[in-house]
């Protein structure tokens, strides 16, 4: 008898089928926990310590501190399922945070969570799951997944919002097949009722706001903790390759920005190039900041070769917008992005993630990091 495929996407009865899921200590990931048990699904509840709490991060908006682990833990003892803490602070460091430091003194402006989902969460909790032999690592992120075939592919979230797809582009095909991400389909609203309807602790608790190991967003005080040295005073220089003043050190300074610069000039500067090598900042019009082409490494590639012959849709930061765009990969490494609409202030560092659109909505296609 050919069972019929379970909420999951999976042919196997609820109740014979294992589940991981990632619980943060946050209303999302307790949702999903919650539905995932009231479905008769066997609920592994799995929550990561990222970092050690200190005073300047007690009453911040942040997920994995210490607080986050309690949270999750009354969650787990309500729904009455097996709960794990995994301890990874040291990988953290490694993975996430000292990543997140050097990419600055290479003048790059970073994003440390889709390290982090890349690193930690997918990479070693997929691990962990596996030896736990459950059928499915499960994830409170706001994403729509499609599984045809046993094969699963990611979209953007119905609550557009909320749609994290930026932050997962790295998420690999063996990962992608075997997670699921039940709050794609739902708005944010939504989940907060049914996270009332389970009666849950953490149904009325703030969403983590700040990059958990940035108190307050001071990204600056954190490599001056780590990295004391990086702060050389260098020269701020106009497009003409003019001195025209001198800055305390690059990491304070991304590109786009115009606050801070601390020179005089009769119309607006903005950053516009970071030169690590010469310790350089360049500065200028906002007009100099439009950029169409772009350079890519480091790809990670979801979909078939064919789909990207056409025009994709790309977004080059995760607060941007969709934009026309025309790609050629020349391999992995290299890829040269060739956007139909000018848009301001690309930075490297930034991940590109490329979508295309069909019946289910926006589908992931993949995405790599901005090199130029």
């Amino acid at each position: 008898m050919t069972l019929k495929l379970n909420s999951i996407g999976l042919n196997k009865n609820p109740k014979d089928t294992t589940v991981v899921v990632a619980m943060s200590g946050g209303v999302d990931s307790s949702t999903v926990a919650g539905m995932m048990r009231q479905e008769g699904y066997n609920v592994i509840g799995i929550t990561l310590k990222l970092y050690d709490n200190n005073k300047e991060v007690a009453h911040s908006k942040q997920c994995c501190s210490g607080q986050d682990v309690m949270d999750a833990k009354r969650v787990a003892d309500k729904l009455n399922i097996e709960h794990k803490v995994l301890f990874y602070q040291s990988k953290f460091k490694e993975g996430v945070v000292d990543n997140f430091v050097e990419s600055y003194l290479k003048g790059e402006t970073p994003i440390p969570c889709i390290q982090c989902n890349k690193t930690v969460k997918f990479n070693d909790l997929f691990k962990e799951s596996k030896k736990l032999n459950a059928d499915a690592l499960i994830t409170g992120h706001y994403v729509k997944s499609i599984t045809k075939n046993n094969v699963t592919n990611m979209y953007r979230a119905i609550d557009e919002n909320r749609d994290q797809s930026y932050f997962l582009f790295n998420t690999t095909r063996d990962q992608l097949n075997y997670l699921r991400f039940p709050l794609g389909s739902i708005l944010k609203s939504e989940t907060r009722e049914l996270a009332k309807k389970l009666n849950l602790n953490v149904a009325d608790k703030p969403d983590s706001q700040d990059i958990c190991f940035v108190p307050n967003g001071d990204y600056v005080s954190v490599i001056e903790k780590i990295r004391p040295d990086a702060f050389k005073k260098g020269n701020i220089k106009n497009a003409g390759g003019k001195v025209i003043g001198v800055h305390d050190g690059i990491v304070n300074f991304t590109i786009g920005q115009r606050k801070g610069i601390k020179v005089a000039a009769k119309d607006p500067l903005y950053v516009v190039e970071i030169n690590a090598e010469k310790n350089e900042i360049i500065v200028g019009s906002k007009k100099q900041l439009l950029k169409n082409q772009i350079k890519l490494k480091n790809l990670n590639l979801l979909s078939d070769s064919k789909e990207f012959e056409n025009e994709i849709l790309v977004k080059v930061r995760s607060t941007g917008k969709l934009l026309k765009s025309k790609i050629k990969i020349k391999n992995r490494n290299d890829a040269t992005l060739s956007l139909q609409e000018d848009e301001y202030g690309i930075s490297p560092g930034q991940a590109c993630v490329f979508y295309s659109k069909d019946q289910y909505g926006y589908k992931v296609l993949g995405g790599g990091w901005i090199k130029k």
